[in-house]
């Protein structure tokens, strides 16, 4: 079952006619905001691709920004050099030294692949843009002039409060705490005496405390002698001496024997 269209409404003649004189009519009473080129330089972004710069102690000549080009418009030459061993015996070792890097912009896409994919920080995106020339020949930049748009590339945007810090910054601060260590004095220990007498001093048994060992042990009873028993009333204490009782066995001198009573 097809769904049911809602009835469109009735088109006023001469609707589209109004709405457009309607914009116009806006837009005649504000004011212009065309800025006033090149008295008024324009406020570009910090990540406007305008030109590219070459920091040339950086680059090691891995051609990798010329393969991966999509126009083809950077030159490369180098040539080879024997750098003699650090340490003796050690062996020579051949590094490549930069002749010539040109950018020919009248080719540049402005794509940024040889941005991205250098791994040693030796181009940069710089916001300036006014460099048209007459004649197309002057648009291939040689080093030189690629080092002099190094001066006009804006500094990176600060971090965000809570972002990680970048791995250089952490890479090269932990390498000059660690030269720093090295070349400090080495401190001395607070406790190096207490130790030093802590280790003269002999060792305890590890079961024994130090007021076990001073205090004296109480005499413990033999294995053929009988225990103590309770104290009684009539009994010594250990600070009272033992009074002189009779036996019972033994009668009192004042009373007679038994059988001596008829004796008598």
């Amino acid at each position: 079952m097809a769904a049911s269209l809602p009835p469109s409404r009735p088109r006023i003649p001469g609707s589209g006619l109004a709405k457009g004189l309607a914009v116009t009519l806006r837009t005649m009473t504000k004011k212009s905001v065309t800025a006033q080129y090149p008295d008024a330089q324009p406020d570009l972004p910090p990540r406007t691709r305008g030109v590219i710069g070459l920091f040339e102690e950086n680059c090691t000549v891995c051609m990798l920004c010329a393969r991966e080009c999509p126009d083809w418009c950077i030159y490369i030459d180098s040539h080879k050099e024997t750098v003699p061993a650090a340490t003796p015996g050690g062996r020579e070792r051949s590094r490549n030294v930069l002749d010539r890097f040109a950018i020919d912009f009248s080719l540049c896409m402005y794509c940024g692949i040889c941005i991205e994919v250098c791994p040693f920080d030796a181009l940069f995106w710089s916001p300036e843009f006014e460099y048209a020339e007459t004649d197309i020949r002057d648009l291939t930049h040689e080093r030189d002039k690629l080092r002099e748009w190094m001066w006009t590339v804006p500094a990176p945007p600060a971090l965000d409060p809570g972002a990680e810090e970048p791995k250089e910054l952490a890479t090269a601060r932990k390498t000059a705490d660690k030269l720093a260590a090295q070349q400090a004095p080495p401190a001395t220990e607070p406790h190096a005496d207490e130790q030093a007498r802590a280790a003269e001093q002999p060792t305890r048994p590890q079961g024994d405390s130090k007021q076990q060992t001073d205090q004296p042990k109480p005499d413990h009873p033999r294995p053929g002698d009988s225990a103590p028993g309770p104290l009684t009333s009539g009994d010594a204490t250990p600070d009272q001496p033992k009074r002189d009782q009779p036996k019972p066995d033994q009668p009192k001198p004042d009373q007679p024997k038994p059988g001596q009573e008829g004796l008598e």
